[in-house]
């Protein structure tokens, strides 16, 4: 079987879209799963629906694993890769094939790195997306102006804008559009941060810091789809479907959703709307955000420990049972989203989307996975929500005062080991609590506490919740009674109470 490439597509008579020559107008930090299925689908779809007409350079920001270099495969498959788009849309079962066909060719800035500093020379050049991690924006300073690669992707950024302010300082509208994904907060403003102080550490001159902030864009974005990547169990049957062989095959939900804080100035730029993409640009991404952790995140958060302990273990089943499904539905339509900034409207169409993303026939989402560190997901995804509810209203929201008491029964384990706290279900069947060893020990030191014992330990444990929650009126003593009822009657009639 022959690899993808378009001699093989011309062969095989596809008909459809393709873009094989084009301006290398975006370069991207990052060549993984997320970005190929989140960002290069959206240039892809812009450059078809409107003539956007980019193609993007992706840059392998790591060093090579066991030998193993992605950038030669993506090369050998001249950039194109096939990607599926799957899941529960407006009802239906929904299973998209494309092939994209925006990326020239993939760097490694290790064993390529004059190359990526190269595209700085690239006049038609515009924009750079990245996704390095959450470790990947961060200001090291160990990184020398001289090092070739430096270690941190901001080092390596700075070095790139230098060389494109030697190259065209002195032309205004040269500099770039930075679009930031990753998962921390004000990611465009922190990488912004990180480049100004390695600046000034290397003491570049005072109009090139002039330059970054006068001719960049630094945006901060929100990223929303759940990209599963590679299909390894299905590849030999989709690559037989298609009659060639492809080895960059990429998977993902159908919903997608991108919020980028920038000028107006954006929306003719990148045409995300005349192509009908699901791409938001504002200036100030923070309610959408806001949105996303409460609802979507929340939700999971709030449901997931109970359910499991209720006998589950994937989302998608959890969205079967009419109890599970009810109790989460009344948590996000009832308690969380009066406590949120954005419009009403926008938020149920939102948590619409959510349900019919968590019923996804593709994505077996096992829910001890998604309770990893569930102490301080609870701390970022749901107390706001409780803390707002109860400013709002002045008294408790019932389905997210269970899920705290959901959670404390999830956490208490009995052996402590180097692989975690194990615990057991009611059915009889063990489990592993994944958390900070400090919140680990915690639990394992109060394993024998009464329910009231344990719920006063943990509500006024401040390191937990940056707070006292046992100031809150009455939520203490309503938390051990829902304790009480989980270990004597089950999770699953605590969900059916609360209906």
């Amino acid at each position: 079987m022959k690899k993808l490439c378009y001699q093989t597509l011309k062969e095989l008579n596809y008909d459809g879209y393709l873009l094989q020559d084009a301006p290398e107008r975006v370069l991207q930090f990052g060549e993984g799963n997320f970005l190929r299925a989140f960002v290069d689908y959206f240039i892809d779809m812009m450059n078809e629906k409107a003539g956007f007409n980019s193609k993007v350079v992706l840059v392998q920001p790591i060093p090579n694993r066991g030998g193993f270099n992605l950038a030669d495969v993506i090369n050998e498959q001249e950039g194109l890769y096939t990607l599926y788009l799957r899941g529960f849309e407006n009802g239906q079962k929904v299973n998209n094939k494309r092939i994209i066909s925006c990326v020239s060719r993939c760097l490694n800035s290790y064993s390529d790195y004059d190359a990526v500093m190269a595209c700085a020379d690239n006049p038609d050049l515009r924009y750079i997306a990245c996704n390095t991690t959450e470790a990947g924006i961060v200001y090291d300073p160990s990184c020398a102006f001289t090092e070739t690669p430096p270690s941190s992707y901001p080092a390596k950024l700075t070095q790139l804008l230098y060389r494109r302010y030697q190259k065209f300082g002195s032309e205004a509208g040269k500099g770039f559009v930075l679009l930031s994904c990753e998962l921390i907060d004000d990611n465009g403003k922190e990488l912004e941060k990180c480049v100004l102080q390695y600046a000034a550490q290397w003491q570049l001159p005072e109009d090139f810091v002039r330059w970054i902030k006068e001719e960049n864009i630094f945006c901060s974005t929100l990223v929303d789809r759940i990209v599963t990547g590679y299909p390894r169990s299905e590849a030999a049957a989709i690559n037989e479907e298609n009659g060639y062989e492809d080895n960059l095959i990429d998977t993902g939900e159908v919903f997608g959703f991108w919020v980028i804080e920038g000028p107006d100035s954006l929306k003719k730029e990148l045409p995300f709307a005349e192509a009908d993409l699901p791409v938001l640009i504002t200036d100030n991404h923070k309610p959408y955000k806001q949105r996303k952790v409460r609802i979507l995140n929340g939700a999971h958060t709030s449901m997931i420990m109970g359910a499991y302990l209720a006998g589950q273990d994937i989302v998608r089943d959890c969205m079967n049972d009419e109890v599970i499904q009810g109790f989460m539905s009344k948590t996000i339509y009832d308690e969380i989203i009066p406590t949120l900034s954005l419009p009403k409207e926008e938020c149920l169409d939102f948590a619409a989307a959510v349900t019919e993303r968590f019923k996804n026939p593709f994505i077996d989402h096992a829910l001890l996975s998604i309770s990893l560190n569930s102490t301080s997901k609870w701390k970022a995804r749901v107390m706001p929500s409780l803390l707002g509810y109860v400013d709002k209203f002045g008294k408790l929201p019932a389905c997210i005062t269970a899920s705290f008491a959901f959670y404390i029964a999830f956490y208490r384990g009995t052996e402590l080991t180097d692989a975690g706290l194990t615990a057991s279900r009611p059915k009889g069947d063990t489990y592993t609590i994944s958390d900070d060893r400090a919140v680990l020990e915690f639990y394992y030191s109060h394993k024998d506490d009464s329910a009231e014992a344990l719920t006063h330990a943990v509500c006024t444990n401040t390191d937990f919740w940056g707070c006292d929650l046992s100031e809150i009126p009455g939520f203490e003593a309503e938390v051990a009674k829902i304790l009480k009822a989980v270990e004597t009657d089950g999770a699953y009639a605590v969900m059916k109470s609360c209906l």
